[in-house]
């Protein structure tokens, strides 16, 4: 069986690294899951998610000219749903709007901050 970018198949873990795995295939070639690719959350440590001859589903995601397979564990457990971004739980707000509220933060700073510089000079008047 050719392996080609985009195909899903099974392979087992051969070995496991600081930097990710590396998966036998079905046709006897190894490819590697970097820890990026392993899960969808943060991966500080590829152990606590994969262990030796465990056997996983893996998505091709590139093949490199010297033969380097490159594989996605995350690719193939996260399905996203029609419409949904990562962002869907943030309600959407518009770039003015946003402005008009750093605009506001900002005015209220500085204000802030005048007052306090204002305050250790001795305050408004003061001629030295």
């Amino acid at each position: 069986m050719a392996i080609a970018v985009g195909s899903i198949v099974e392979g087992t873990v051969t070995g496991i690294t600081n930097f990710g795995a590396f998966i036998e295939l079905p046709d006897g070639q190894v490819g590697l899951v970097h820890i990026s690719e392993v899960a969808d959350t943060y991966v500080r440590n590829v152990n606590d998610y994969l262990k030796q001859n465990d056997p996983v589903k893996v998505k091709v995601i590139n093949i490199d000219p010297r033969g380097k397979i490159g594989l996605s564990i995350k690719q193939v457990n996260s399905r996203p749903a029609a419409g949904r971004d990562r962002f869907s739980r943030v309600p959407q707000v518009s770039f003015e709007e946003k402005l008009s509220k750093f605009m506001k933060e900002s005015d209220e700073r500085l204000a802030s901050l005048k007052r306090n510089t204002e305050s250790k000079r001795g305050g408004r008047g003061s001629g030295r």
